[in-house]
């Protein structure tokens, strides 16, 4: 059984039908990586599991048990938590007001403080800028805040959207390194990512999106080798 089992779902933005039927398995330990032009609908997928957008049909497992409908709090709650493209931190609030805000459905402070320690591990710059405004980093420390925002809901399987959107080359190797240490601390991850060579790179598995429909799913070392998927997302001729 998936540990995550997204089943024909269709998504709508008011009457534009997003979503035609997505089908997605992501097993436990995996990263999966959703690539595919703009507007494919890529993100779309990720709402939708993260329970910001409802299908209309279709049925998202969370470990056999349906996770469709629910608002997006008791998803983040069961275990499924969304990085959203564009970092979304709260600019005005600390670092540190950011990184407790990741974890408002829990309760213990013992196992959030562990979990801040965690991050601020997995993160050095942000521990050293617990009490700086979250507005005033930069493009690749906000990038950082959002992805530890995230871990703070000890999330079981962790949706990150496009992660190293405007990021300088540099800082996009370091998170796609950070994004592999937290997958090798047991955290399952669907990645939608536009550098798809970096995303096959790091992933296990991968589907192509086009047009609101998966148009092909395979390994990701064959996906890499794909002469359609090297010309279109790749950047090969």
């Amino acid at each position: 059984m998936a540990s995550l089992s997204v089943n024909g779902i269709h998504a709508y933005y008011g009457r534009i039908h997003a979503l035609h039927g997505i089908s997605v398995a992501v097993e436990e330990g995996e990263i999966v990586s959703l690539i595919g032009a703009n507007g494919a609908g890529k993100s779309t997928t990720l709402k939708t599991i993260s329970g910001f957008l409802r299908p209309r049909p279709g049925t998202i497992l969370l470990n056999g048990e349906p996770i469709h409908g629910l608002p997006p709090h008791e998803i983040t709650r069961r275990g499924v938590c969304l990085v959203p493209e564009g970092r979304r931190i709260f600019a005005r609030m600390t670092v540190l007001d950011n990184l407790e805000m990741g974890a408002f459905t829990r309760t213990n402070r013992q196992e959030i403080q562990e979990d801040l320690d965690r991050v601020c591990r997995l993160f050095p710059r942000l521990n050293e800028r617990l009490t700086q405004v979250a507005g005033t980093l930069s493009g690749g420390e906000q990038q950082m805040l959002a992805i530890g925002r995230g871990l703070m809901a000890r999330p079981k399987i962790l949706l990150l959207d496009e992660p190293s959107m405007g990021l300088a080359p540099v800082l996009v190797e370091l998170i796609f390194e950070t994004i592999q240490a937290i997958n090798a601390q047991g955290v399952t991850i669907l990645l939608v990512e536009q550098n798809a060579l970096m995303a096959l790179q790091i992933a296990r598995r991968g589907y192509v999106l086009e047009t609101g429909r998966i148009v092909m799913t395979d390994q990701a070392e064959r996906l890499r080798e794909n002469d359609q998927v090297r010309k279109s997302y790749l950047g090969e001729l």
